[in-house]
């Protein structure tokens, strides 16, 4: 059987609702807390060691609870020689998901 390292990238504030989700259906994984993207926001990267046939299934529990959501920032905005701060709506949250092949998995 292929293993798959699945790498969750999800918004803070979803990050235990999606621990909970995927510990429920009997899998573990590792949190990492990491920060970046669009307003260097926080967040939480998941590594998910599974066989190929669960990767779907895990996808869609991820997906099942790391929501996006719409958040008003300041944004710059030159008029007529000043710089003056606007009000921005951006979507944030949901998740970003990899899935890469292992070589080698050793659980010690």
């Amino acid at each position: 059987m292929s293993m798959k390292l699945i790498i969750a990238i999800v918004h803070s504030d979803d990050a235990q609702a999606v621990l909970t989700e995927i510990s429920r259906s009997g899998y573990s994984a590792t949190k990492l807390s990491t920060s970046g993207g669009f307003m260097r926001a926080g967040n939480t990267t998941l590594l998910i060691g599974v066989e190929e046939e669960q990767v779907d299934n895990v996808i869609a529990l991820i997906g099942k609870r790391a929501h996006s959501h719409k958040q008003v920032v300041a944004s710059a905005a030159k008029g007529e020689g000043s710089v003056a701060s606007m009000p921005l709506e951006v979507k944030v949250g949901g998740a970003t998901v990899f899935v890469v092949d292992v070589d080698k998995f050793v659980k010690l």
